[in-house]
């Protein structure tokens, strides 16, 4: 059942399962909480309390936020978090990974554990990452004021049948709520204001003081090097706070694609360290 709770400056949409040590999960741009449909109901089978959440300006939110920066989503996430009596495990996925990084940096209080799940929390080397050598990708995208944007619905929806080398089964109809929700007054101003650096959240990555798993999908086109990135992000945590995994063949989304793989890696996770 849907739920609706105040934040500074807004409303959040959220659903919570299970019950048991908390796990918050928070999606990527240009979708909802529903990315969540596959993996959420793994861990609360499990013996966990899973909430799965929309971001800011996606989903049902309240429209007109200033911004949608990572630092944002993290004060977000942190505010639910302790309105749903955290301390918990807190997941981010692409950008969400990187407020999750920096929810867990600025408030340890609330954070039992981080999963980072193919994010964007390092400063990458060329605009959108690796994605940008993708040759049918590089007719989507094109340069405004030094930042490769989507300024459409089309372009969005062709860049997700890059970062989905297989797609679940149902895709075609899951598509159509996020992409119908784009098209209203609005919504697509405020899928803009995502794109933005993710310099705040590597800043934070020395300073996590909890367990970390970092989890990319090996076919994921953001990057140049899906496994490298991982440790990448690890390296820069305090030494022994973090570990990388990698899920074979799975694109940008491992946890909507490959989401028993990706729950293999998670459950443990969990197990180890939610409730902590």
């Amino acid at each position: 059942m849907t739920e609706f709770c105040d934040v500074a400056g807004g409303r959040i949409a959220c659903e919570v399962t299970g019950s048991g040590p908390l796990v918050v999960l928070w999606h990527g741009i240009g979708v909802r909480r529903q990315d969540y449909r596959f993996p959420a109901p793994l861990p609360a089978r499990a013996g966990y309390r899973v909430a799965t959440a929309d971001l800011r300006g996606h989903g049902e939110p309240s429209l007109g936020r200033a911004s949608i920066t990572r630092t944002d989503v993290a004060g977000d996430l942190a505010a639910l978090t302790g309105l749903l009596g955290g301390p918990a495990v807190i997941a981010g996925h692409s950008l969400s990974g990187g407020a999750a990084t920096i929810a867990a940096a600025t408030r340890p209080d609330l954070a039992a554990g981080l999963v980072e799940i193919n994010p964007f929390t390092r400063v990458p080397k060329t605009g959108l990452g690796g994605l940008l050598r993708v040759r049918r990708y590089r007719r989507c995208a094109f340069l405004i004021t030094g930042t490769r944007l989507f300024r459409s619905l089309g372009l969005w929806l062709r860049y997700l049948d890059l970062a989905y080398p297989a797609k679940p089964a149902d895709y075609p109809g899951y598509l159509a709520a996020p992409a119908a929700r784009l098209r209203e007054p609005g919504r697509m101003a405020e899928f803009l204001k995502t794109f933005n650096s993710p310099a705040g959240a590597a800043k934070q990555l020395p300073h996590i003081k909890c367990p970390a798993l970092v989890i990319m999908g090996t076919a994921d086109p953001d990057f140049a090097g899906p496994r490298a990135g991982g440790e990448a992000i690890v390296a820069a945590m305090p030494a022994g706070a973090g570990t990388a995994a990698v899920v074979d063949g799975a694109g940008h989304y491992p946890h909507a694609q490959s989401p028993e793989a990706v729950a293999d890696l998670v459950i443990p996770f969990l197990e180890e360290h939610a409730g902590a």
